[in-house]
């Protein structure tokens, strides 16, 4: 497997300040999945991508349908994207704003893999698809496009047209699907359904229902770039190392054997120096806390906290990890301590 060398040509966070017009945010790249948040405002998260287009957005602490961005967000552009207005959510010059955007395929093109013809936008090199399909009365099979042989290891599923929660698929508990609300703090449960498999995965009559567009984000392990996993807590502030063969950038944190605790969102940028202790929540609205402290090494992170979030005795958690740089890229340039 190819090492990726530069994981910021492939995701990046970028901090900006509203401006109360026309805004251009540079990312590197030209995003196809654009998540941003205010930080210190309690407002939802937005996610915009290229295959619905940047007239729609969807709200992960949220339930509700597609809505519209109107002038808010203008455009996707080459090297990031473009918003628009003072709309406290998006753009207001009296509030600072977080945006994860990763690349994806540009344009989609039609995939038959599964029983559900699907359009799709695919980055095979960095293991993201983002997939747009009609759901149908019976649990039926969707390609994913993440490339020959290549099973995602997490798939987040959101129906556009009606009041549903937002379904966080994944393997990488204990091997079998299971899934997570990703606007609840709910524990995990077994989906009962067939696992992902090298071309597709199942979309349940509940989770898109039928004649309703499902929008998905599917996420395939790379080396240097993405590594998806579970640890066990300790309760301690010496507190467990998970090991990514990289120093991340970004990484969300999810207890899955209990209920009642928060979706974590970390990164380097919000947090340029260790601790990392500046966090937002995909399930929430809230504005962003100091709390639960953890540390990004160069070849992984570890907690520093006692707290049930990330770090709970005995706990069970799940974590989504990005790259900052490799340990040791075929470059041979190695990643620095913080």
């Amino acid at each position: 497997m190819a090492q990726i060398n530069r994981p910021t040509d492939y995701f990046n966070t970028v901090l900006y300040t509203g401006n109360n017009t026309t805004n251009a945010i540079t990312t590197g790249f030209q995003p196809d999945l654009v998540w941003l948040k205010p930080r210190n405002l309690a407002d939802h998260h937005r996610l915009m991508n290229s295959v619905s287009g940047a007239d729609y957005y969807l709200s992960s602490n949220q339930t509700l349908v597609e809505s519209a961005t109107g002038t808010n967000f203008a455009s996707f552009d080459s090297d990031g994207f473009t918003l628009g207005g003072s709309d406290n959510g998006w753009n207001n010059s009296s509030y600072n704003y977080a945006s994860w955007n990763w690349l994806a395929g540009g344009t989609a093109s039609s995939n038959t893999d599964g029983t559900i013809t699907s359009q799709v936008s695919a980055n095979t090199t960095s293991g993201f698809s983002i997939v747009s399909y009609t759901g149908t009365a019976v649990n039926g099979s969707v390609g994913h496009g993440l490339g020959v042989g290549v099973a995602p290891k997490i798939v987040i599923i959101k129906d556009r047209d009606s009041v549903n929660d937002w379904i966080f698929y994944t393997t990488v508990i204990d091997g079998s699907l299971d899934f997570l609300k990703l606007n609840t703090t709910d524990a995990k449960s077994d989906s009962g359904l067939a696992s992902f498999s090298s071309t597709t995965f199942t979309n349940g009559t509940t989770v898109v229902p039928n004649g309703n567009q499902g929008i998905a984000y599917c996420f395939a392990e790379k080396k240097g770039f993405s590594k998806f996993g579970s640890y066990t807590g300790n309760g301690s502030t010496d507190g467990t190392f998970v090991y990514t063969g990289f120093k991340p950038a970004f990484v969300i944190i999810k207890k899955t054997d209990t209920s009642g605790n928060f979706w974590i969102m970390v990164d380097n940028k919000r947090n340029t120096y260790n601790l990392v202790d500046k966090f937002l929540y995909p399930n929430s609205s809230n504005a962003e806390a100091t709390g639960d402290v953890l540390d990004f090494l160069s070849n992984g992170f570890k907690q520093k906290n006692t707290g049930g979030n990330t770090n709970g005795s005995g706990g069970t958690y799940i974590y989504m990890a990005f790259a900052e740089n490799p340990i040791v890229g075929s470059n041979n340039v190695c990643a620095t301590a913080r």
